[in-house]
């Protein structure tokens, strides 16, 4: 076997089994993949879109480690891009419309493999507000079917007395009829998954707080000003939403040792440089001795650096913090003074 045989090997090797079909289908296309994607059944075909989606770019030479009999197709192409997009337009040259909908949906909603886990990953405060409307019966079922730590929140934030009949309800419940169960299953599926699979995307001012994000302090701040002078309530909720580079103050010390992990140690020496000094020890408190030491040596031997420079590096920052949160990695806490930690 050739040196370069044995690199394509160790290149792949951390791919997991769904991310090497997905790859392999996205690249087959229609015409070629279709007979592969009829064998298979609905939860493959969710499973597998679910990771195709999120492929983002996939570069010629990877692609030519999966599929060694369509290199030179390939490496022509430069890379391939899974997107929600591009993922959906394939189903439907696949699967019948109602069939796609249904993936599709699922996809964009919270991950989960069934609708127990994925109201696992639905804010409490936003189930909540649908459960109040339900029977407490209802309640009661969909509750006992998720995990109790959640529970406990989505309990904690519904109108007290509805709360205690739910609980009282709950107390009594035997076991919960499979036909039960399928029909608020199912009713959970498509007058809540859907909708807020519908709507968590199209919240404008969220929207804007990510358009924010990315910009650089000046334009930022020009914005902002502008409209507050117009807008105070959409300013208000804008900057609610945003999270800034010293937002990084609400991460606890495990999370702040996973991004350190993750961040260039130049860019980090640059973010700090235009850091809160609350913030500054924050990261040097989670770091060794010496690497703390290295990295203020690094910060004074920078001299005076661009403000462009700074603001940069702490977006890059922020937006790896994201990344890692969305993948559960690290945990960003919300700002309330009962978030304290306890050791």
């Amino acid at each position: 076997m050739s040196n370069s045989t044995e690199v394509a090997t160790l290149e792949i090797s951390g791919m997991s089994g769904q991310e090497k079909a997905a790859v392999l289908l996205l690249s087959l296309g229609e015409e070629y993949g279709q007979q592969l994607w009829s064998m298979m059944d609905d939860d493959e075909i969710r499973e597998v879109s679910q990771v195709m989606a999120s492929l983002g770019t996939i570069t010629s030479k990877l692609v030519e480690q999966l599929l060694l009999d369509f290199v030179s197709q390939m490496s022509a192409a430069g890379s391939l891009t899974g997107s929600y997009e591009s993922t959906e337009r394939l189903l439907r040259g696949l699967l019948p419309d109602e069939r796609v909908a249904f993936v599709m949906e699922e996809i964009r909603g919270p991950a989960g493999r069934t609708m127990w886990d994925k109201l696992g990953n639905v804010n409490e405060s936003v189930l909540a507000n649908y459960l109040k409307n339900e029977y407490p019966q209802t309640v009661a079922v969909v509750l006992s079917k998720i995990k109790s730590e959640h529970a406990a929140r989505v309990l904690s934030v519904l109108p007290e007395d509805f709360a205690l009949e739910v609980v009282t309800r709950m107390l009594r419940m035997e076991t919960v009829q499979k036909d039960i169960l399928d029909k608020v299953e199912q009713t959970l599926r498509t007058e809540f998954m859907s909708n807020l699979a519908r709507t968590s995307k199209r919240d404008a001012h969220e929207m804007m707080a990510e358009i924010f994000n990315n910009f650089d302090r000046q334009t930022e701040g020009r914005f902002l000003t502008s409209l507050e002078e117009r807008n105070v309530e959409a300013a208000e909720r804008i900057k609610a939403l945003m999270f800034t580079f010293e937002d990084l103050n609400k991460l606890d010390p495990g999370s702040v040792q996973t991004l350190l992990r993750s961040v260039d140690k130049d860019k980090l020496a640059l973010a700090l440089k235009g850091a809160s000094d609350a913030l500054r020890d924050l990261f040097f408190s989670n770091m060794s001795e010496r690497a703390a030491k290295i990295l203020r040596e690094d910060m004074e031997v920078m001299g005076p650096v661009r403000l462009k420079d700074v603001d940069e590096a702490q977006t890059g920052m922020v937006n790896i913090a994201k990344d890692l949160a969305a993948k559960g990695e690290i945990m960003i806490a919300e700002a309330k003074d009962d978030d304290e930690l306890i050791y």
